[in-house]
């Protein structure tokens, strides 16, 4: 009898754990200034899901991410949406991002971005508003590698931009 009640009070503890489970919403950017280069070389991590559902509310309700579909199509979309809520200052001085393009990486959409032309940074800021508009809890992590310095933010809505000097 105490084998059943204490096999009924585990699977009880399971079903309220995993009914609980709360969803996060984060992204990570990654910033690495590559001085050889003089470049900016950029990479955002968006669960598929969360960009999915975004670019379905604001674009097409049809598309379907990592599923072979018009993916020149797809990835306009993503270069327009994260070039309207990533902004990046060098030297107070906002730059031209360029959208290379993307890849799958199981359920994250790794977007690929640069700035060229960089010869120096002294000071650089970032805004970040990412999925903002559509998950009041979103999270936006951002690390940088710039001058041989790692410094990381974690933007929120309310506090949506990072700077650096140096």
């Amino acid at each position: 009898m105490k084998y059943i009640k204490r096999l009924i009070l585990l699977l009880a503890l399971s079903f309220i754990a995993y009914t609980s489970i709360h969803k996060y919403y984060v992204s990570i950017t990654k910033i690495e200034y590559v001085k050889e280069k003089q470049s900016v070389q950029i990479i955002t991590r968006i669960f598929i899901d969360d960009l999915e559902r975004l670019l379905k509310e604001r674009y097409d309700e049809k598309i379907t991410l990592a599923s072979n579909g018009d993916e020149k199509e797809i990835d306009n979309y993503i270069k327009k949406y994260l070039l309207s809520k990533l902004k990046i200052t060098i030297d107070e001085k906002e730059t031209e991002v360029v959208f290379i393009g993307k890849e799958y990486d199981e359920d994250v959409v790794q977007c690929y971005l640069e700035i060229e032309n960089v010869e120096r940074i002294n000071s650089f800021s970032i805004t970040n508003k990412i999925l903002f508009d559509i998950f009041n809890d979103q999270k936006n992590i951002v690390r940088t590698s710039i001058n041989k310095r790692n410094k990381s933010f974690i933007l929120i809505p309310e506090n949506d931009k990072g700077m650096l000097n140096f």
